[in-house]
């Protein structure tokens, strides 16, 4: 028997083994993210890029999950990795059944690239949908679940999860290619690297480099990157985000061929390519560029994680998950659970839930009343059933619903040969023939999303501002003109400021397959909404800093200034709850949470800490939260894990210590903030610690 075939031995004695066995021809062809087969050596071809966001995606059926900002607005590591586990059952079960019928295609192997943790700190980047918002200990606790979920906790990898875009990514879209992140060492620390470190030393198998370089480094091959992984223990496979090696250059010019770019990414430690540059890796070796060990370096790295997810095992205990588990009622009605937890409720004069014994006839109005695109985000699957918003109010409804479309996303008409405004007319007479009106708004993935995505209409993917399209805004204003009650539905991935104001505001997300019935079910109030806001909304794109100025000056909730429209955490539920005798010991909070309305519902807890020492963030930072369920009049005493790490705070040089001596720790249901508490209408309880 072959050594890499004693599973007896280490991933790293086999991978070594298996290398060794292979010619330089064959090793560097194992680089390329579309392996080829070694036949003589029983090694099969291998697809490395899979995606697996919010549901397994890309390559037919499978649960489609709420979008990743959708899933961070849960709060909820708990639930975050029992979502993996679903991406991971199903890509294992989709797996198994591939390969069975000889296919190895992309879409359809076990190295899932995701979850992206970049930060979301401009909400003009039309990827931070992708992303579990701005706050690094939320996207932390967020992504290290979906990785734990994602890979499983045996021997064998379920799946292998994969970190990305490290680092210092988020936007602009149309320049990423040769964009040069600029950003000083404290920002780096303090906001950029933390969750990449703690996914690394959680077990992330996978770190994917990014398209832009930073502070000069172009990210896939950055000698400083590369460092903060070897310091963190990193002990997995690196791959590029795609082509990004061939950005070297072509866009940001520090090489001057395609061998030259495979040999500064190879040698700075990029062992998988997804791309075309590696089919250069031979003449890179031919001109001296590199050496063989470059080569077998990165070959061990990657057959490691193909190891350690047993491709060459004689059996796993994944072998058997059978096909039926794909999109099966058990996963379907986890996509329910979170939908429902994840949209937010910004506003509600009173008029929420609505009364049906009140209520005869509902107009369901605008672009995202019908749509399949506004569930879905982008890097999604195909649902094997989808529910709509209106369709959503229809099953549930026993009165009459009236549909009218009212506008295109973004364009001043629906028929071509029409004049502009063709459905808003039909719009105003179903609102004043109803006795309210729901309008379904917002964006989807065709107005943001990735640069290069088919159909992106603006700004490749990006944001010009955070108002709703103007076919929308005028809709909006027709039927609020009407004097009937309104309530606002808006489907988007990022802030939007609705700016007029209706009755209820609900921000939706891309929820999902089941986003429709999630609505309903939230609208008649059969559940109470309870998601809060993952990020910052904010009142207008011309207050904030330039998108290419990566400085968190004035950026997110723990260095806001001004311009916030909805603060980070806030959400509304049908009840009041109150938080009551908070206590600090040993790392731990507790405090009395009372439900103290007259409904039953799910609230999230939320810990801030604020620093009171020269190197601490400007306003406060999230340092624990904690999803509960409340009967009205119930209360539970909730202890909270506080990390040491939120004790730290990094000085100019990008030193992280203690250094403060004295804390506040808040504890509410939102953020400790003026404007938080006069939307939520309930105020943090707090207490100091001395350290």
């Amino acid at each position: 028997m072959e050594k890499y075939l004693n599973e007896s031995l280490s991933p790293q004695e086999r991978a070594e083994a298996l290398t060794d066995a292979m010619t330089v021809e064959e090793q560097a062809s194992c680089l390329r993210y579309d392996s080829p087969a070694i036949e003589r050596l029983g090694i099969p071809a291998y697809n490395w890029w899979n995606e697996g966001l919010h549901g397994l995606a890309r390559a037919g059926t499978a649960t489609m999950l709420p979008q990743a900002i959708g899933l961070a607005a849960m709060f909820d590591a708990d639930l975050m990795y029992k979502a993996g586990e679903i991406v991971s059952v199903e890509a294992r079960a989709k797996y198994n059944q591939y390969t069975a019928h000889g296919d190895r295609d992309i879409y359809k192997g076990l190295t899932i690239w995701s979850p992206n943790i970049n930060i979301f700190r401009d909400p003009r980047w039309g990827r931070g949908h992708e992303t579990y918002g701005e706050d690094p200990f939320l996207t932390a606790e967020c992504g290290k679940a979906f990785v734990r979920g994602l890979q499983g906790s045996g021997k064998t990898l379920r799946t292998a999860a994969c970190a990305k875009h490290f680092a210092v990514h988020s936007g602009p879209e149309d320049i990423r290619h040769g964009f040069n992140s600029v950003v000083n060492s404290k920002d780096l620390e303090e906001t950029y690297l933390p969750a990449f470190e703690e996914l690394v030393k959680a077990g992330a198998e996978g770190v994917m480099g990014a398209y832009n370089a930073v502070n000069g480094e172009p990210s896939c091959a950055s000698p400083f990157l590369m460092e903060k992984l070897r310091d963190w223990g990193f002990d997995g496979y690196f791959v590029s985000d795609c082509w990004a090696v061939k950005d070297f250059h072509d866009y940001h010019k520090i090489t001057k061929s395609p061998p030259e770019s495979a040999a500064l990414a190879i040698k700075n430690g990029c062992n998988v390519n997804c791309g075309c540059t590696y089919t250069n890796l031979l003449l890179a070796l031919e001109q001296g560029l590199i050496d063989k060990e470059d080569i077998r370096r990165s070959c061990v790295a990657a057959m490691r994680t193909r190891i350690r997810l047993g491709m060459f095992d004689s059996h796993t205990e994944f072998d058997n998950i059978p096909y039926s588990v794909v999109s099966c009622e058990e996963h379907r009605k986890f996509t329910l659970e979170c939908a429902e937890r994840s949209m937010v409720l910004l506003k509600n004069n009173g008029i929420l839930p609505l009364d049906e014994n009140k209520i005869k006839t509902v107009a369901v109005i605008g672009p995202n009343s019908n749509s399949r695109i506004c569930l879905e985000g982008n890097y999604n699957g195909t649902a094997d059933r989808y529910v709509t918003f209106l369709e959503g109010i229809q099953d549930r409804f026993s009165g009459r619903v009236i549909y009218a479309e009212g506008c295109h996303l973004y364009k001043d008409r629906l028929s071509g040969l029409a004049m502009a405004n063709d459905r808003l007319s039909e719009a105003v007479i179903a609102a004043e023939c109803s006795d309210i009106s729901i309008l379904c708004l917002g964006l989807d993935s065709t107005l943001e999303g990735e640069e290069g995505d088919t159909g992106n209409e603006f700004s490749s993917g990006d944001k010009r501002d955070l108002r709703l399209p103007e076919s929308q805004r005028i809709l909006l204003h027709e039927v609020m003109k009407t004097g009937k009650p309104v309530i606002v539905v808006c489907a988007a991935g990022s802030s939007i400021n609705i700016e007029t104001q209706p009755d209820a505001i609900i921000h939706a997300w891309y929820p999902g397959s089941e986003g429709g019935k999630a609505l309903a079910r939230i609208l008649f109030g059969d559940v109470s909404p309870s998601g809060k806001l993952p990020l910052t909304f904010y009142e207008s794109a011309e207050k904030l800093p330039i998108f290419t100025d990566y400085s968190m000056k004035n950026r997110t909730y723990r260095y806001a200034e001004n311009n916030v429209l909805y603060p980070f955490g806030c959400g509304l539920t049908y009840s009041k709850v109150i938080c009551e005798n908070l206590r600090y010991s040993e790392n731990i909070a507790k405090v009395q949470v009372k439900n103290v309305g007259n409904r039953d519902t799910e609230e999230v807890v939320q810990l801030y800490l604020k620093d009171h020492g020269e190197n601490a963030v400007p306003n406060h930072s999230l340092c624990g939260f904690k999803r509960l369920s409340l009967r009205a009049g119930e209360e539970k005493q909730v202890e909270i894990p506080i990390p040491e790490k939120a004790f730290t705070s990094v000085d100019n040089e990008g030193k992280r210590a203690v250094f403060g001596k004295s804390f506040t720790l808040y504890a509410g249901t939102h953020q400790p903030d003026v404007l938080s508490e006069k939307i939520c209408g309930t105020k943090c309880v707090s207490t100091e610690i001395m350290l």
